[in-house]
């Protein structure tokens, strides 16, 4: 087996599917899709027999790589060349055509890192490990890795397949090293994974790092299990790389309803506040999570990306663990939501993202993001439950002298 290069200009998959040449579910697998330009052509990749000959390939036998190479085309590739149909209510973001040429002018080059104490603001379309060698050294306050976890998935053609325990640690433990000198002496580092990556979280990030904590939080999407656990928690790792870090707990307090309120001797509220909607106390952050929503239709940040993490859950890294002016770099940007969460929140920041639909998807959201700077979840300085919309629409405070409390409920977030 080896790897021939083949251009298929010569075929218009939009005719394709409009004529449905193309069978609902062709799969493609092992390949590497990527634009030429806006136009239906595109550059595969593939495992052929060495004596396969680009030239002699049509139509008819290019299905039938495509059955025995096992991506699902229609679903990763076919709503990047048409618009998806979406319910009148659907808020999912997606880009047309058009849109696209535009954007993708915005994407940070590399050459623009030459003489530069640190890199610009912005996106770069590229691997990671190929992007790194370009950055300066000790320009990152806060690191977010978010990357493929321990599981096999694709993402829009670019596919993750799972490993064994020892070879995901040790090929996590080869872009924290890469990662390492780019990172201030008081920067702190977040990983996210789940229950089979923590395990190579940890031996990787302990290496490197002062581990802090692991944070659990409530995944509430996901399909009930026959013969196991449903699995709906993912986990978060906070490492530091010394003694000397920034967290700053009075910017991530969560405020919770209180069902056994205690009271001082003159009756009054004791650590909690009295409203119209009911008792509430802002409490210190824990390090279980059980308030974030992961996206859906319904929300204006959500996108079609297969793992995309909520604003609310960044926005409490962010605040906690950075200081506003701070650089924050997200080598696993995806959809982006790192990068529009710290422009939000008055941070720097560079995110590095292989597949460009994903690019282009995070530079659409940073432009939305210089108009509309609200998090769904968080507002006036405070973290809400879940479900909780209907309760931050402004109800006065019942507090006995008539005064408002810290963190008043006049929010305009949901």
């Amino acid at each position: 087996m080896k790897v021939e290069q083949l251009d298929f200009k010569f075929l218009d998959l939009t005719s394709m599917l409009q004529q449905d040449i193309l069978p609902g579910r062709v799969r493609f697998d092992q390949a590497l899709v990527s634009w030429l330009d806006l136009r239906p052509r595109w550059e595969v990749t593939f495992d052929l027999n060495s004596n396969t000959q680009p030239n002699d390939i049509n139509h008819g036998q290019l299905l039938e790589i495509g059955e025995k190479l096992m991506v699902d085309f229609a679903r990763s590739f076919g709503s990047l060349m048409r618009e998806k149909p979406r319910a009148p209510r659907n808020r999912t973001l997606f880009l047309r055509l058009e849109e696209r040429e535009r954007l993708r002018a915005r994407l940070v080059k590399l050459d623009s890192f030459k003489g530069h104490p640190e890199p610009p603001c912005g996106t770069v379309c590229g691997d990671c490990l190929e992007v790194i060698p370009f950055l300066p050294c000790g320009f990152v306050d806060l690191l977010v890795l978010d990357p493929p976890y321990n599981l096999s998935k694709d993402f829009h053609g670019i596919r993750f397949s799972e490993l064994d325990v020892h070879a995901y640690t040790k090929w996590l433990d080869h872009f924290l090293r890469v990662l390492k000198p780019l990172l201030r002496p008081t920067a702190s580092i977040y990983i996210c994974g789940e229950w089979f990556s923590s395990v190579s979280i940890f031996a990787a990030a302990s290496a490197h790092f002062m581990v802090r904590n692991r944070i659990t939080w409530e995944r509430e999407k996901g399909r009930g299990a026959r013969t196991n656990w449903k699995n709906s928690s993912e986990d978060i790792w906070f490492c530091t790389v010394s003694e000397h870090y920034t967290f700053n707990v009075e910017a991530v307090k969560l405020r919770r309803k209180v069902f056994a309120p205690y009271r001082n001797g003159d009756g009054t509220p004791k650590d909690w506040q009295s409203t119209k909607s009911g008792n509430f106390r802002d409490t210190h952050p824990s390090n279980l999570w059980t308030d974030i929503t992961v996206p859906f239709w319904s929300m204006p940040e959500n996108t079609d990306h297969p793992t995309q993490k909520s604003e609310k859950l960044m926005a409490k890294i962010i605040l906690a663990s950075s200081q506003p002016g701070g650089y924050i770099l997200d080598p696993f940007l995806g959809s982006g939501t790192t990068s529009v969460v710290a422009k939000k929140l008055k941070r720097r920041y560079l995110g590095i993202e292989i597949n460009e639909p994903y690019c282009l998807l995070a530079e659409r959201r940073l432009e939305l993001a210089e108009s509309d700077n609200a998090i769904q979840g968080f507002g006036d300085g405070i973290f809400w439950e879940r479900n909780t919309f209907g309760v931050q629409s402004g109800e006065e405070s019942d507090h006995p002298d008539g005064s408002g409390t810290q963190g008043s409920l006049n929010l305009r977030v949901g």
